[in-house]
């Protein structure tokens, strides 16, 4: 199951660091993307050492799911660590889920909330309907279904898949009011950041 996720996370990743997708950085993406993980870590290793926040990442996405090296959770979490300290919001997004299902350190829900969080300010989808899904079973918050509404409103809006449909589940425990409330947090966030709206709705090439 981690291995898919990982694969899925890379398939989807668009780089958030404030560094710029490099070639090398992507070539190595590609040999990543057809299996060739050898080819990816001899890439990415020497540039995840030099400080390239987009390599670090890809080295936590090697060693959290075992592709091409032995799995092993403390590197990944090192390695999404210097991503995320350089801002990069899928680190950020992973580290969450690590510390969600103790995955390397003990398990927190606290810790996945403050990473999720991190991630979603960003418009890391992902980490928008984890927050969300946080939010709604009250797991490192409390329980607050206009919060909930507010993210899943803003994921579906930039895209991400099954959004709709956790919308549609949540609104049904929720009243006029709190609905009202949740889209209106929504379309104030959105109006805040028309970048990431605007590479949302960017054609693909």
């Amino acid at each position: 199951m981690r291995n898919l996720l990982t694969a899925l996370v890379a398939a989807a990743f668009i780089g958030f660091s404030p560094l710029c997708l490099g070639e090398d950085y992507a070539t190595g993406q590609d040999a990543f993307d057809v299996g060739d993980y050898e080819t990816a870590l001899a890439i990415w290793q020497p540039l995840a050492d030099a400080g390239d926040a987009d390599s670090q990442f890809g080295m936590g996405m090697l060693y959290a799911s075992g592709f091409g090296v032995a799995m092993d959770d403390t590197l990944a979490l090192t390695y999404y660590g210097l991503a995320a300290e350089q801002g990069h919001g899928q680190a950020m997004c992973n580290l969450g889920t690590m510390h969600a299902n103790g995955w390397g350190v003990p398990q927190d829900d606290a810790e996945a909330f403050k990473f999720y969080s991190l991630a979603a300010e960003l418009g890391i989808t992902e980490a928008q309907s984890n927050l969300a899904g946080m939010y709604t079973l009250g797991f490192g918050a409390e329980q607050d279904y206009v919060q909930a509404h507010k993210w899943l409103l803003i994921a579906e809006r930039l895209n991400h898949s099954g959004a709709t449909y956790k919308v549609e589940e949540l609104v049904r425990r929720m009243s006029d009011e709190q609905i009202a409330e949740g889209a209106s947090l929504a379309a104030e966030w959105l109006d805040a950041h028309p970048a990431i709206v605007a590479a949302c709705d960017k054609p693909e090439d």
